[in-house]
């Protein structure tokens, strides 16, 4: 039985400026100090992917343009919108001014498993993503209103930062669908 993929030209996709005029999910990422670009480049590929409102780049992130950034994201970096804050507690402070929910992606003593978590149809959410190997920075989770973990069964106890950020966008995607 022949199962033949489908060519780029067959998948629909929207262009960069058709993407701008889609209607904003109320989901935006927040990078907290990512360390390599072809991760914070993987984020943006996600972000465009689950289509998130925008990147919020923060601390020592790279920032496009960028060559490695580009490398991963393909060039949605050119579609999504984003933002550079020099700390992220300022874009954690501006995103709850505008009405967000703080969402830490991180393993601490109060966080909810993300397979029991439903994200609320209509309320925004700033999902924020942590350092390499520090992680969400711990005045940043006491600044979130809540905490989210993604169930482990192995020996690891984390996954990379840009596995997260594509397992938290669907997941918070096809729960508000």
């Amino acid at each position: 039985m022949s199962n033949r993929k489908l060519l780029n030209i067959e998948l629909g996709r929207v262009s960069p400026e058709e993407y701008r005029q889609l209607p904003e999910s109320g989901i935006v990422v927040v990078l907290d100090n990512i360390r390599s670009a072809h991760n914070v480049g993987s984020a943006f590929r996600s972000s465009d992917s689950f289509k998130a409102d925008r990147v919020c780049l923060c601390g020592i992130c790279a920032v496009p343009p960028s060559a490695e950034i580009h490398k991963s994201a393909l060039g949605a970096e050119n579609s999504v919108q984003w933002e550079h804050y020099d700390d992220t507690m300022d874009a954690i402070r501006e995103l709850r001014d505008n009405g967000f929910t703080i969402v830490s992606i991180e393993q601490t003593e109060k966080s909810v498993s993300l397979d029991k978590f439903i994200p609320e149809k209509g309320k925004k959410y700033a999902l924020v993503f942590g350092n390499e190997v520090e992680g969400v920075r711990q005045d940043v989770v006491d600044a979130s209103d809540l905490s989210i973990e993604i169930p482990q069964f192995g020996t690891k106890h984390s996954l990379n930062v840009s596995v997260c950020v594509g397992i938290v966008l669907w997941h918070f995607r096809m729960e508000r669908q």
